[in-house]
């Protein structure tokens, strides 16, 4: 009629410990599992029917199918992810150019050095230069559009 209750010192440190280790085992299992999965996916030199095969066998026999694909394509998983995570970086590093505005065009620097060489032509004159170069470093008209309305001025 009485149950036994169980209290927290009645389970021994050694099974905690025992069972923190098989508990950590098993996510590292699962976490295994979905990169095998993930990498059968992402590889683009195997063919559709290579992809179905480890797919079944990792299914049916999940340890055999992990372990056999670790040992025959393991060596490539790493390098398909570092090229995958490249990718995704020049992706995304060309999505932040792209919205700041910087792709085609030139720095303050080339700008002023465009000026100069204007100048030098003889195509602007010195007050004109010192005019389009206060805009250039106050950043508000490019070099090409100063340069050029000036330019045309009947020299």
């Amino acid at each position: 009629m009485s149950a036994q209750t169980y209290l927290a010192y009645d389970y021994p440190l050694l099974s905690v410990f025992w069972s923190m280790l098989l508990f950590f085992l098993w996510i590292m299992w699962f976490v295994l599992l979905f990169r095998v999965v993930v990498d059968i996916f992402r590889d683009d030199d195997m063919s559709g029917w290579a992809k179905t095969g480890w797919l079944v066998l990792t299914v049916l026999l999940p340890f055999l199918g992990v372990f056999v694909y670790v040992i025959a394509r393991g060596k490539n998983m790493g390098r398909r992810e570092i090229a995958q995570a490249r990718a995704q970086q020049e992706a995304f590093d060309a999505r932040v150019r792209q919205a700041a505005g910087s792709e085609g065009r030139s720095s303050s620097v080339d700008e002023l050095a465009k000026l100069s060489e204007i100048r030098d032509r003889g195509a602007i004159t010195d007050d004109e230069f010192r005019k389009a170069k206060e805009l250039v470093l106050s950043g508000h008209a490019p070099a090409g559009s100063s340069g050029s309305t000036t330019h045309t001025s009947g020299r």
